[in-house]
């Protein structure tokens, strides 16, 4: 069975993730900074797929299957120092 996204909310923390199994996932906002900063406008223009969820204007994509594993943005690199 595939586990997927029904639907969406947020709160001053976190997103709220209603899943089809009926259960509902709390992820902090503080695990991805393109929604921590965005605007709520900005939040709620996202797009539900099979497989995740989808927020244009922001460039963000997350996986349901991510977001069950624990994961956040993994997209930031850890700086290094200068040579």
């Amino acid at each position: 069975m595939c586990i997927s996204a029904k639907s969406l909310r947020f709160d001053d923390d976190s997103m709220w993730v209603e899943l089809s199994d009926g259960r509902t996932l709390g992820v902090p906002l503080v695990w991805f900074p393109r929604l921590l900063h965005a605007t709520l406008a900005q939040r709620l223009a996202y797009e539900i797929s099979r497989k995740g969820l989808h927020w244009d204007q922001l460039d963000e994509d997350i996986s349901i299957e991510g977001l069950l594993a624990g994961r956040g943005d993994e997209t930031r690199h850890t700086p290094r120092a200068a040579q």
